[in-house]
């Protein structure tokens, strides 16, 4: 399973339609204590496809809590990202691959119409009263697709809604009453997120997708997985994949991942990734910093998150974190002089703008 939902590959990249960040899915059975889940990799017998599916919805709903605040709060520092969203995510039992259309079905209950899986917290969507399983019927009178290419038809449909509007009139099912909702646009950063099935510590990152493989959520808490995904939407936003030339390997790799039970064979090397640019880790440093201080984080723990990383997992470790975004002393102290600006702009109450 993925966490793209709604859009498909021409239109994910402007992030519109239905999208919060691409589709992260909370379960009504699903809590994470933020403790890592077990790996789910390399189970074959299909009895244990729902038990798989299951831990997949809660890593996903782990990185949908951590990033949010991130994503809404820094549309000021990801201007080439931001983009105006309804607010809450939508799939059918096809959003899923075949392998977990039959659990989307039974864990979701999902059928041919797109239901309302998560709304983003403090959204026009949350504040307009949409919630989960709200079944959708029409935007903005507008029929809204079913089947199999129901999120293709329904990026297409809303693109053209969202433009010049700042609000769209949202007709729902909720348990069989019909219901019509005003909901205001929210700006957020606009990038998808996505689960990769691999048991190495890494996060990949193609410019308008960011994936955290399953090795990585194991070894971070809640707050340590904050920095790491800061420093992700900062890159994304500073546009590194690009400047790199490592879009496509990169989109290659998240998509090599995406499955249960992926083919790992590809990894036995750098998998044609090359370590990120020394000055380019420099500048999403900082920006992330900034970030992670007006989404609420504490960012002092980024040093000490990375040099933690790096310590386990260090760059002679194939296709660890560290082995693309190599931890120098100069990155460190660099980091410091940021922190240190940070807490002199929040002692003066000056705005938090690197």
């Amino acid at each position: 399973m993925t966490i793209r939902t709604l859009l498909p590959n021409a239109l994910r990249a402007v992030h519109a339609g239905l999208v919060v960040i691409a589709a992260i899915v909370l379960t009504a059975c699903a809590s994470d204590t933020g403790r890592p889940a077990r790996s789910i990799v390399g189970q074959t017998d299909r009895s244990n496809v729902d038990q798989a599916f299951d831990i997949l919805i809660r890593r996903q709903d782990r990185v949908y809590r951590v990033i949010t605040p991130l994503l809404v709060k820094n549309t000021a520092l990801c201007k080439s990202s931001a983009r105006p969203l309804l607010g809450f995510t939508a799939k059918n039992r096809y959003s899923y691959s075949a392998e977990l259309r039959a659990a989307a079905e039974s864990r979701l209950k999902l059928g041919d119409a797109l239901q309302v899986l998560q709304v983003l917290d403090g959204s026009g969507a949350m504040r307009a009263g949409i919630k989960r399983g709200d079944v959708l019927q029409s935007i903005e009178g507008q029929s809204v697709p079913q089947g199999d290419q129901a999120e293709t038809e329904a990026a297409k449909l809303v693109l053209p809604l969202m433009r010049n509007a700042t609000e769209l009139e949202v007709a729902l099912s909720r348990n069989g009453v019909p219901t019509v909702l005003k909901v205001l646009l929210t700006p957020a950063c606009a990038f998808a997120v996505e689960i990769g099935n691999a048991p190495h510590v890494n996060t990949y990152n193609d410019g308008r997708r960011i994936m955290m493989t399953a090795g990585m959520l194991d070894v971070l808490s809640d707050a340590e997985l904050a920095i790491v995904l800061a420093r992700e939407v900062a890159h994304g936003s500073l546009r590194h994949a690009r400047t790199m030339q490592m879009t496509s390997t990169l989109a290659g790799v998240i998509d090599a991942l995406l499955t249960i039970r992926p083919d790992l064979s590809g990894f036995a090397g750098s998998a044609g990734i090359k370590p990120m640019d020394a000055r380019l880790d420099q500048e999403a440093d900082r920006i992330a910093l900034y970030m992670l201080a007006r989404a609420g984080f504490d960012p002092a723990l980024a040093p000490r998150t990375l040099e933690k990383l790096s310590l386990a997992y260090p760059a002679t470790v194939t296709n660890s974190y560290t082995a693309h975004h190599p931890w120098t002393a100069e990155r460190a102290s660099l980091m410091q002089a940021t922190l240190t600006e940070i807490r002199q702009k929040q002692a003066t109450r000056k705005s938090l703008l690197p």
